[in-house]
């Protein structure tokens, strides 16, 4: 079961918001690194475990990568490691790239998860009165990139099956290529515009159209939104009083530990896991009702 993708889809969208803003701009390294966390819990209860593995493997791969060059190209610090061509690797420029490194996998794995719930309808029923047209080709760009792969999915299988461009040549394999993205970039302008058409027949975007949706509010979303907003803005509150302040240059702040600084990171670690409780919660839930059965 996945209960989290039942959620309303605007306690979805803010939760979202809430975890990518606290990702993208709360520079703490504990942060960070909960934040990778729970989006790759998430993402391995989405999913299945192939996928993950396959998708951790790569994103690791890009971590370290990042961890590794940042600094080589970055000189900063005071604490200077080894010399490299004569430049100096510093501790600063390591641990500052090791910070951005996970800042980016989690981001990464927050809108692979994002994709996942988000659907193309959650997002026109959140915009569609707002913003019609533009929440219209956000909607059919999302919906476009899974059409996309299974269309040149079956354009090559055709290929293949008709006998063209079947040996393993450079050439071949080039032109093979060129020939399936002319097949998608036609197949991709022919519908969009009998979707634009197909909507526009429908008056979308017209002044007092109603809308049908099945998406309705439940208590249960109420409780997930206090909770939320509350996490939310208790951890806004402490960062501006300078809870979470962490400093990389000119030298790495001392990471403090302490029962107040628990406190003050399980809150964050609460939010970032939210979903993933919500999942554990559930399947717990149907599975003792099934044993009742």
């Amino acid at each position: 079961m996945k209960s989290f993708v039942s959620t309303h889809p605007v306690v979805l969208f803010l939760y979202y918001i809430s975890v990518v803003f606290m990702t993208m701009f709360m520079m703490h390294p504990a942060i960070l690194i909960l934040s990778l966390l729970g989006a790759l819990l998430f993402f391995f209860m989405l999913g299945p475990t192939k996928q993950f593995l396959r998708d951790t493997g790569f994103y690791l791969f890009v971590f370290i990568l990042i961890a590794v060059t940042n600094p080589l190209f970055v000189h900063r610090g005071e604490t200077i490691l080894f010399f490299l061509n004569d430049n100096p690797v510093t501790k600063e420029a390591f641990v500052y790239g090791v910070v951005i490194a996970a800042m980016l996998v989690a981001i990464i794995f927050w809108s692979k998860s994002y994709t996942l719930l988000m659907t193309s309808d959650k997002f026109v029923f959140l915009f569609g009165k707002a913003i019609p047209k533009l929440s219209l080709i956000i909607s059919m760009a999302l919906r476009f990139i899974p059409l996309f792969k299974t269309q040149m999915k079956k354009v090559n299988n055709t290929q293949k099956t008709l006998g063209i461009y079947t040996s393993k040549s450079f050439f071949d394999r080039i032109l093979s290529g060129v020939r399936v993205f002319n097949s998608l970039l036609t197949w991709s302008l022919e519908n969009s515009i009998s979707q634009a058409d197909s909507m526009k027949s429908r008056g979308y975007g017209l002044k007092g159209r109603t809308n049908f949706s099945l998406f309705k509010w439940s208590s249960r979303d109420c409780r997930l939104l206090i909770v939320i907003a509350s996490i939310f803005i208790i951890v806004m509150y402490l960062n501006i009083k300078g809870v979470y302040t962490f400093n990389y240059y000119p030298v790495v702040s001392n990471f403090e530990f302490s029962i107040k600084h628990s406190f003050e990171l399980s809150i964050v670690l609460m939010l970032m896991i939210l979903p993933t409780l919500v999942e554990i919660k559930e399947n717990l839930q149907w599975r003792y009702y099934k044993s009742k059965i």
